[in-house]
């Protein structure tokens, strides 16, 4: 990967449906070399896939936590598979230090929040959870951008 690349990338993490001659605008090249280089890192696999980024007006109303969990031993996999079934799991990450597991929840209100806690600390292997609620966020460089042309 060179520096267009990595360009290229950022652009697209911002605005993956921005048409390939704007992105070539931007960074200054044809629009086959562009289109070529997006297919080249599809394949190597570099670009895993495109998705949805919710608007503004969703995120903002999102209750947002993140919650520690230890795990018992040999609890791993069905704690894992049991979490993957719950929509309002973002993200679930194994970490080093006091817990086994992060995870990043996303709920459209407290009471939801509360509910799917309850849930959680029922799963049969999670010994214990801490959950810190998000305030507010200072930098986030997974949100949309405006294109700055």
């Amino acid at each position: 990967m060179d520096d267009t690349d990595r360009h290229l990338l950022s652009l697209l993490q911002a605005n993956a449906r921005e048409p390939a001659a704007e992105l070539a605008r931007k960074l200054k090249v044809a629009r086959t070399t562009v289109v070529a280089r997006i297919a080249r890192l599809e394949r190597e696999g570099v670009i895993g896939g495109y998705g949805v980024r919710l608007g503004q007006r969703l995120e903002q109303a999102a209750v947002r936590a993140y919650c520690g969990l230890s795990v018992a031993p040999k609890s791993a996999t069905a704690v894992i598979r049991a979490l993957e079934r719950l929509p309002e799991v973002e993200e679930l990450s194994a970490v080093s230090g006091q817990y086994d597991y992060m995870l990043a929840l996303r709920c459209e209100t407290n009471e939801q929040l509360d509910a799917l806690l309850d849930r959680i600390g029922l799963i049969e292997g999670i010994q214990h959870t801490h959950t810190s609620v998000v305030l507010s966020r200072k930098v986030d460089r997974r949100s949309a951008v405006p294109s700055s042309g």
